[in-house]
């Protein structure tokens, strides 16, 4: 799993947003390393444990060949109270970290595979992660 050394806050603020008003990405919208990537085109909050199911599913597609990016890091943090905890009393423990992806960002890239096998694979990865997705080309 993917988390950040250190953070220079324990608990972040949740920064709520309309959905419908969701902003498109400026940032890593476009493949810089691989010939095959995977293309968000909703926004959602992906934890690092989702992250790595993907990345799993795609090393094991690979199999020996082709390289693998991963386009996004999880540095936010995200706190869950216990079960069945009363309201108020303050705010939850830390439970991991998350990264904010909004639409037309860029998740995973591939190289070094036919293109059936490479878009097989993202197609697969894109399945695990709580977001609609699309495999994009050079």
């Amino acid at each position: 799993m993917l988390f950040p050394k250190k953070v220079k806050f324990r608990k972040w603020q949740t920064m709520r947003q309309n959905p419908k008003k969701l902003k498109f990405d400026t940032r890593g919208t476009e493949l810089a390393f691989g010939s095959f990537g995977l293309k968000a085109t909703t926004g959602v909050r992906i934890t690092s444990n989702q992250i790595e199911a993907a990345r799993k599913t795609v090393a094991r597609q690979m199999k020996k060949t082709g390289k693998l990016w991963i386009r996004v890091f999880p540095d936010r943090p995200f706190t869950a109270k216990a079960a069945e905890v009363g309201m108020g009393k303050g705010k939850g423990d830390p439970q991991g970290y998350s990264f904010e992806v909004r639409p037309g960002r860029i998740i995973f890239e591939v190289d070094g595979l036919p293109e059936v096998a490479a878009k097989d694979a993202l197609r697969k990865a894109g399945a695990k992660l709580p977001l609609k997705s699309r495999v994009v080309s050079r």
